[in-house]
């Protein structure tokens, strides 16, 4: 129970970090038609997720409680794309480069699809 809690905190502190750093960098940047906010928060959260990655694989300063409070729930409500980049990267380091390259394909290529399989389905329903 603690975990969810911790990951449920983590999850609104992201959230907000994400809502006030990606408006932030996209009226800086003053453009409608590149998403400079997007791209800055999962940079962010990239760099964020190695480094405390590294600390705790190689360090071991991380309990399991900081590790669900940082990377599942901060993180995953900051981005997911930091998971994404771990995940891949983790995958690659242990050799097993189909399955990085897999993770890469299927998430991106099938994920586009499925925004827009979603898009689709919701303009025929409600047109």
């Amino acid at each position: 129970m603690t975990n969810i809690l911790l990951v449920g905190v983590g999850g609104f502190i992201g959230s907000v970090m994400r809502y006030l750093i990606g408006g932030y960098v996209q009226q800086t940047a003053r453009s409608v038609s590149f998403p400079f906010g997007t791209l800055a928060v999962n940079l962010i959260g990239c760099f964020v997720i190695g480094f405390f990655s590294q600390l705790a694989e190689n360090r071991g300063v991380l309990t399991s409680e900081s590790r669900a409070l940082i990377f599942m729930g901060l993180l995953g409500g900051f981005t997911t794309f930091s998971s994404f980049g771990n995940e891949t990267l983790n995958l690659a380091r242990d050799g097993q480069m189909l399955g990085a390259l897999a993770n890469i394909g299927l998430n991106v290529i099938v994920g586009l699809f499925a925004v827009w399989l979603g898009r689709t389905v919701s303009y025929l329903i409600w047109r």
